[in-house]
C-alpha cells in the first residue's frame, strides 16, 4: 500500500496528535516506531498504520520512503532532550537532529519526493549556548541546503495533556514540599501540542509555507517560576519555590545526569536557558498571522 504521509517521530506526544489530526483530515499515514506495542491510540485509527522499522538505518529509511505516493510528504518530529558533554554536541544528538534529516532527505531524493515538514526547535542555532541548540541548528542547515520543498517549524516549550514538561513539574511539586529552583527567570513562551499539529496539517495544503521558517509560540511569556508555581496548582498542591543562584542549578543537573533512570534535567539543558525561549523581538507569530489560528493559553489545561 502506498501511503499520504510518512510521520517519522509518529509515536511521540507530539507526533500522535498530528496523526489523529491527519487521520481527521482523510490522509493516511505510515508510521515507523520500534515499540509498536506501545501505540495503542494510534493503532484505533484506521488510516494509520504503525510499521516495525528503524529509522536510523538508512535501507529501512528508504524502504519507508518508497511506499510513500510520489505527491505525498513526509514529516520529521524526531528531537531528543539530552547527550553526553561533546563539541560541539555528542552523538545521540548528532545521530537524533544531524544525520536522521540529511539521511531523510537523501531517501527522498531518490525516490522522488519532494514535500518535507521539519520539527525543529526555538532558539535552534549553529552556535547556540547548548549542544541541543547546536544539534538542531546544523539540522536546520542542512534541510534548507537541499532542494526539497521544505517547511520548518521552531515551537517553544509544547504543553499538552501527555506532555513532558508541564506534567514532570507536577510531579516534582507532589513530591517535594519546597522545591529549589535554578534559572528561575528564564522565560518560555509554550505553546499547545493542538496548535502545533495543526500548522503542520494546515501547511500541507499552502504551498506559500514552502521554503519558509515559523516560529510557534503560545499567547503568553512564563518566567521558569511561573510555570512550576502553574504545575503546582494544575497538580493542586502546595509547593514553596526557593530561587537558588545558577551554580546550585548546574550541581543539580550534574547529580541528575549520574542518577539512574531517564535524565529528569541536564546542565545541557541549563545551558539552553541562557536565552530567552520565546517569539523574537519583531519576530512574526506564525500561529496567528500565517495559520490564522486562536492559540490555546497554558491555563486551558486546567
Amino acid at each position: 500500500m502506498q501511503y499520504d504521509i510518512l510521520l517519522i517521530g509518529g509515536n511521540g506526544f507530539v507526533g500522535r496528535v498530528i496523526a489523529a489530526q491527519l487521520q481527521a483530515a482523510n490522509y493516511s499515514v505510515l508510521i515507523p516506531t520500534s515499540h509498536v506495542t506501545a501505540g495503542r491510540e494510534l493503532r484505533m485509527l484506521p488510516k494509520v498504520h504503525l510499521e516495525d522499522a528503524d529509522v536510523h538505518e538508512f535501507d529501512e529509511l528508504q524502504a519507508l520512503c518508497s511506499r510513500i505516493k510520489p505527491n505525498g510528504a513526509v514529516i520529521n518530529l524526531v528531537g531528543v532532550l539530552h547527550d553526553k558533554p561533546a563539541a560541539p554536541y555528542g552523538n545521540v544528538f548528532k545521530a537524533a537532529h544531524v544525520d536522521l534529516p540529511k539521511n531523510i532527505i537523501t531517501a527522498m531524493q531518490l525516490h522522488g519526493l519532494k514535500r518535507y515538514l521539519h520539527m525543529s526547535a526555538l532558539g535552534a542555532d549553529s552556535n547556540g549556548p547548548s549542544m541541543y541548540q547546536r544539534s538542531k541548528g546544523d539540522g536546520e542547515a542542512a534541510v534548507k541546503a537541499s532542494d526539497l520543498d521544505w517547511t520548518i517549524f521552531r515551537p517553544s516549550v509544547i504543553f499538552g495533556a501527555q506532555d513532558q514538561f508541564i506534567n514532570l513539574f507536577s510531579k516534582l511539586t507532589k513530591l517535594f514540599p519546597a522545591m529549589p529552583l535554578a534559572n528561575h527567570q528564564a522565560q518560555f513562551q509554550p505553546v499547545s501540542v493542538d496548535d502545533v499539529a495543526t500548522a503542520f496539517v494546515k501547511s500541507l495544503t499552502m504551498p506559500q509555507t514552502i521554503h519558509q521558517s515559523y516560529d510557534l509560540v503560545g499567547p503568553k511569556v512564563y518566567s521558569m517560576k511561573e510555570i512550576v508555581e502553574f504545575s503546582a496548582r494544575k497538580a493542586k498542591t502546595s509547593c514553596a519555590i526557593i530561587p537558588v543562584p545558577a551554580f546550585v542549578g548546574y550541581l543539580q543537573a550534574l547529580a541528575f545526569e549520574l542518577l539512574p533512570g531517564p535524565t529528569l534535567m541536564s546542565r545541557d539543558n541549563i545551558a539552553s536557558m541562557r536565552l530567552p525561549n520565546t517569539l523574537p523581538p519583531n519576530g512574526k507569530d506564525a500561529l496567528m498571522e500565517v495559520f490564522k489560528i486562536s492559540r490555546r493559553s497554558l491555563e486551558g489545561m486546567q
